[in-house]
């Protein structure tokens, strides 16, 4: 007689937990791997048609073009007008319109992406420009109300920073040749002969070489290629006459754009000298578009910088992911803005951020990742950098987007679609059906997002002195 005893409960539990890893090993294997270390890099006032990878033919940029080809290259990634409400954005991961009080002010009470990189046990550094603790001069019109109220880097999250203008506007030197910048609670003035965005990346490089082995969170919001023009190490007329390093000339943008090119991929090559390159992603920006003094050619077009404007080559920016081996190189076309860094950084880190944070992002890691992604609808605009000096001649806008259309609160409405800078006004009264559905969508979007938190900027308007203007 065959005799079938029955398992032991023991054994019964044993090969149940051995057929569950069994059966779940394919889901787990699937998990996406984690980036150890994450590089973001701002670049200061360049759109989209400056770079080869986008249709630009003006500039040499074959680093971001290299990196781009081997990457993720964001078509729809947008930043707001101009650099301070696009910096506050990214930083917060909050729109301009719950924590905006003044120009170049980061408010002291606000929460960064360093403290929660920080607190996800990440060695946080940032270098490059700051110009979110004081703007305005002595002798501007209500300057005493604003200068000093905002952020100290000490305070930001970052165990360590060297930037340009961190403190009074007055003593911020240049931030080119010659350049004044404050590390780590020292300020060094017009260091004789050096280049500002050469001594950025060499912080960078020994910080990260200190911190090797640990997991590390880099913030580089770089100077270039922002005005003034100056000549860069790559101009003639740096090595030919060093006393003409500091003079202004229009003629040498091209050279500004190709040195940002160059310390990107010198940057690039330091990470891999260390051996970090594949722990490391690094990701391209932009916070706003080009100024509009520059004219370049995009595409076979003629494309006229917009920087401090609404319009869309204000606002449409580059945006490359770069991790070899783990990103699938490619194009998205996702609408990306300044507030989705935030929850990114926190689902890059496999952390969620606190849940008393308020944000506005949207994280786009399923996108860099290659899992199932929800990307946003569309994007949305609270823009007005008043009060500030030399920001008279701004106004307040309030709008938004999706990939084919854009609605401001006042009922403009502009066909945008494509993946250059086309922005055609529309006739409200004569709408096709898909913008006549775009309209309503946006307009939805408008109204929820301006409910509370609100900042008490957001509820009245000011002029440039801080002034109400009604």
């Amino acid at each position: 007689m065959k005799c079938n005893p029955a398992k032991p409960p023991l054994l019964r539990l044993v090969l149940g937990l051995l057929a569950a890893v069994f059966f779940c090993a394919p889901s787990l294997a699937a998990a996406p791997a984690l980036p150890r270390n994450i590089v973001l890099i701002m670049a200061d006032d360049i759109g989209i048609e400056a770079f080869g990878s986008y249709g630009g033919t003006d500039y040499r940029t074959p680093q971001l073009d290299r990196l781009a080809a081997g990457g993720l290259r964001f078509t729809h990634a947008y930043a707001q007008p101009l650099c301070t409400p696009t910096r506050l954005e990214l930083m917060t991961g909050r729109d301009n319109h719950r924590n905006w009080r003044f120009f170049g002010i980061l408010p002291p009470e606000e929460k960064t992406f360093g403290h929660l990189m920080r607190g996800f046990g990440y060695r946080t550094c940032i270098a490059g420009k700051w110009q979110l603790q004081s703007y305005d001069p002595p002798d501007f019109p209500n300057a005493a109300r604003r200068r000093g109220t905002g952020m100290h880097p000490k305070d930001a999250g970052f165990e360590e920073y060297s930037l340009h203008h961190a403190l009074a506007t007055e003593d911020k030197g240049s931030r080119y040749a010659n350049p004044t910048f404050l590390r780590n609670g020292t300020l060094h003035k017009a260091v004789e002969g050096k280049y500002g965005e050469d001594l950025s990346v060499e912080f960078i490089a020994d910080f990260m070489r200190r911190h090797r082995d640990e997991k590390m969170f880099i913030y580089y919001p770089m100077a270039l290629p922002h005005w003034p023009v100056m000549p860069t190490p790559l101009s003639e007329v740096w090595h030919a006459d060093p006393k003409r390093r500091l003079e202004e000339d229009q003629k040498y943008f091209p050279d500004m754009v190709a040195y940002m090119d160059v310390v990107v991929g010198r940057l690039v090559g330091e990470i891999e000298k260390l051996g970090l390159r594949d722990d490391t992603l690094v990701l391209f920006y932009s916070d706003n578009g080009t100024d509009q003094r520059v004219t370049s050619r995009m595409n076979g077009q003629m494309i006229r910088g917009g920087k401090g404007t609404p319009l869309q080559t204000g606002i449409r920016v580059p945006l490359i992911a770069s991790w070899p081996g783990r990103i699938k190189p490619g194009i998205n076309a996702d609408l990306i803005d300044p507030s989705d860094f935030l929850p990114t950084l926190a689902e890059l880190a496999g952390r969620k951020f606190p849940g008393d944070w308020q944000i506005d992002g949207v994280s786009f890691a399923p996108q860099l990742l290659g899992t199932k992604a929800t990307p946003r609808e569309a994007a949305f605009f609270w823009y007005d950098p008043r009060p500030g000096w030399d920001k008279d001649k701004f106004t307040r806008s309030i709008f938004a987007l999706d990939h084919g259309f854009k609605l401001f609160s006042d009922g403009r409405m502009f066909d945008i679609a494509g993946t250059g800078m086309r922005e055609v006004a529309l006739d409200l009264a004569t709408l096709p059906p898909k913008a006549a559905a775009a309209r309503i969508k946006l307009q939805a979007m408008i109204e929820r997002m301006m409910r509370p938190p609100l900042s008490p900027a957001a509820l009245i308007e000011v002029n440039a002195f801080g002034e109400p203007l009604r």
